[in-house]
This record gives C-alpha cells, structure tokens and sequence, in this order.
C-alpha cells in the first residue's frame, strides 16, 4: 500500500511526506520531481512549451507510473486531482490518500517562503499571488476531498504533528517502533 499526500502547494506534502517516509521506513516519492527527472525539464519550462494541458498529461503518466510501486509514500503536484483518473488510478493499487488542508494564508506564508516553489513552478493565473492562492483553493478543495480517504487540516501544525495525525490512520506501526525481527 502507498501513502499518498494531496493539498495545495504549501500544503506541505514534501515535507510531511519525507518525514512520514523516514518513520514509516519507507521511500518518499515527489511527482513533481519524478516528472523533472522523467523529462528533463522543470515544472516551469513545461508549462512554457505546452501549457497546463500538456503537464496535466504527463503528471498523468508520471502517476500511472507512481501508482504501479508499492510501500510507497507520494506527494502528488496540487493540481493532480483534477483528473478524476489519477486518484482512482491510486485507489485501484491500494493507495490511501490523505488531503493536506491548507489555508490561503498559511500556503501564501510557506510558498513567500520557498524560493525554490516560485523558480521551478508557474503562477496558474495572471492574478496577484494571494487571489490565485485563494480561489484555486476554493476550486480544487471539493476535488481534494472527493479524492481523500482522511483529511488532515495542516495550518498552525508542525510536521511531526501532522506525522502523527497521519499514522493514527494507518494500519501499521511506524518503523521505529515495530517490533523487533527475532535473530534465528
């Protein structure tokens, strides 16, 4: 079974994901950074030569892809559940899915705050950060939770408490707690 993080950007799903991974003793997969390295190019430049279309397509295979491995823990990109298929593609290979609830403010704080977010991703929109921010999480909030099996609410969280609240849903153990494997 994969844990698989969906939310805004700011959401914090690289960051909870990475540490849910280290707990759980299992790999942490980025889909934004699987598609980079898959086709060489960033975010950014893929949008330039093809548009949204043409990203949401190749996430699409990257998905697909990402679906197919197993123990896994995947941040998918924000806008992933927009097509309804990517999610069900998860949820027919046993994935559980946790929604990353973010606010305005706090996503807007979290991506001022990441260069990194700005320089590899594009603004969707010709609008001011902070309206984008706000309206596209008022139009993909009714697909993250359609999408989820659990929803966590991350404003105002640290990530070990957001790590926390995620483990309370799976059925296993975290790594460093399981039980020891008896020497023969």
């Amino acid at each position: 079974m994969n844990v698989v993080l969906v939310g805004f950007r700011g959401s914090g799903k690289s960051t909870v994901g990475k540490a849910l991974a280290e707990k759980l003793g299992r790999e942490f997969v980025d889909c934004d950074d699987y598609i980079e390295k898959k086709t060489q190019l960033t975010i950014r430049e893929i949008f330039e030569i093809g548009g949204e279309s043409h990203f949401r397509t190749i996430e699409s295979e990257a998905i697909a892809d990402l679906s197919k491995l197993d123990g896994k823990v995947i941040a998918t990109g924000g806008g992933a559940v927009l097509k309804y298929q990517n999610m069900q593609v998860f949820k027919r290979n046993a994935s559980k899915i946790f929604f990353l609830d973010v606010g305005t403010e706090t996503a807007l704080a979290r991506i001022d705050g990441d260069p990194a977010t700005r320089s590899r991703r594009p603004p969707l929109t010709d609008k001011d950060p902070a309206t984008e921010i706000r309206e596209q999480i008022a139009f993909r909030r009714p697909y993250y939770l359609k999408a989820a099996d659990v929803t966590v609410a991350s404003d105002g969280k640290k990530v070990e408490e957001l790590v926390a609240e995620i483990l309370k849903h799976l059925d296993e153990p975290p790594h460093d707690q399981k039980d020891p494997v008896p020497i023969a």
